[in-house]
């Protein structure tokens, strides 16, 4: 659990980004528009920022632990950083996946060695309260309720910080809460005045209304080809961490996330999955405010036939 629900101290972020510096890509941020930015983590050798917290968390694993075996849950970018490290250190891996999980991420996880248990969604969300799943043995990487994770995407904020020192704002999608944490904790030590804001896609939103009530809220939760954010409710620990930590949430539709899709592909020549995308639709609606803003594009792994059809100008149903 995330012990406290402190943010990640400096002196950990620090010591996270030395662990992880050989093998994870410091990623470059460029103008999109105007004076929004975009943080390219799709740009990691997954696609997806999360190489940085679970290379942090397996650093500092010790190697008895890890032999037994690496497993983790994961809706597929989670499940691709476990896999491929396992796979540079000759370690058994698998992972908890929903039945719902996109093409794009399962093949990646079997191109990387790693067993793949398909479970129902709810099945799945479960598995990140119980820490446990029968027949899973070894080191379990938790996708974001863990303090090595968070200091490791913590990792993010302090590039932010050094490569727009006037930043004003930071938006960031928001699935399970540890991409958020860390880098609203990287922040806070590195560039106080900056706001933090998680964004949510609007079938799937349980932060911004358990921030209105100041109390975990559970929400209907809708499929649609944003796939790495969202869920039917917080969890109560993240929770209590975030809401420390951020400004607000901003909730955008699936169609305002598909534009964002389609914006970063044609202007910047950017492919970004749905969550990756999302914070640039919540930018482009003004509520983050009018100053020196970052979009953090979380990850790039999304279907081929998805992103064929928001090309063409439609919404994926």
């Amino acid at each position: 659990m995330v012990a406290g629900y402190a943010p990640a101290a400096l002196e950990e972020i620090e010591a996270a980004r030395e662990r992880i510096a050989g093998t994870v890509v410091r990623t470059p941020l460029v103008r999109l528009q105007g004076d929004v930015h975009i943080k390219l983590e799709n740009l990691q050798p997954i696609g997806s920022f999360k190489l940085r917290g679970a290379g942090n968390a397996l650093a500092l694993a010790d190697e008895e632990q890890l032999a037994a075996g690496i497993w983790t849950a994961s809706a597929g970018n989670m499940a691709q950083a476990v896999a491929w490290f396992a796979r540079a250190r000759e370690h058994q891996c698998a992972v908890v996946v929903p039945e719902t999980a996109p093409a794009t991420k399962l093949d990646a996880i079997a191109r990387l060695g790693a067993e793949v248990v398909k479970v129902p969604p709810e099945t799945w969300f479960e598995v990140f309260r119980t820490r446990a799943y029968p027949g899973m043995d070894g080191f379990f990487v938790h996708a974001f309720s863990d303090p090595d994770v968070i200091a490791g995407n913590a990792t993010i904020g302090l590039e932010i910080a050094e490569d727009l020192p006037d930043v004003e704002a930071v938006i960031v999608p928001y699935g399970g809460g540890g991409l958020i944490a860390g880098i609203a904790s990287g922040l806070r030590a590195v560039a106080p005045r900056c706001k933090v804001y998680a964004c949510e896609v609007e079938t799937a939103a349980p932060l911004a209304p358990s921030l209105a009530a100041g109390e975990p809220v559970e929400v209907e939760h809708r499929r649609s080809f944003v796939d790495g954010i969202g869920g039917p409710r917080v969890f109560p620990g993240m929770f209590e961490l975030v809401r420390q930590l951020v400004e607000g949430s901003i909730v955008v539709s699936v169609a305002e996330i598909a534009q964002a899709v389609r914006l970063l592909a044609e202007r910047s020549h950017v492919v970004a999955e749905g969550a990756g995308a999302a914070p640039v639709a919540a930018a482009l609606t003004g509520r983050a405010g009018t100053g020196k803003i970052v979009c953090v594009v979380s990850g790039g792994n999304i279907d081929t036939d998805v992103l064929r059809t928001i090309l063409a100008g439609e919404t994926p149903s």
